[in-house]
């Protein structure tokens, strides 16, 4: 999912610099977008690896 926001980053960029303003502008959003999923995950993800595992 970080490669997908990192490809959206880079359209966004290009747009930007050829100057396709409207599609820069939805490429930077999708690109937050799945950054910020991306780090909402990761950080669940460290929290279950540092919780001791359940008893049974």
């Amino acid at each position: 999912m970080l490669t997908w926001a990192i490809i959206f980053l880079v359209i966004a960029i290009i747009a930007g610099f050829f100057g396709f303003g409207e599609i820069s502008t939805v490429a930077t959003q999708i690109a937050k977008i799945l950054f910020f999923i991306f780090l909402v995950l990761f950080v669940v993800s460290l929290i279950m690896h540092f919780m001791p595992p359940a008893v049974q």
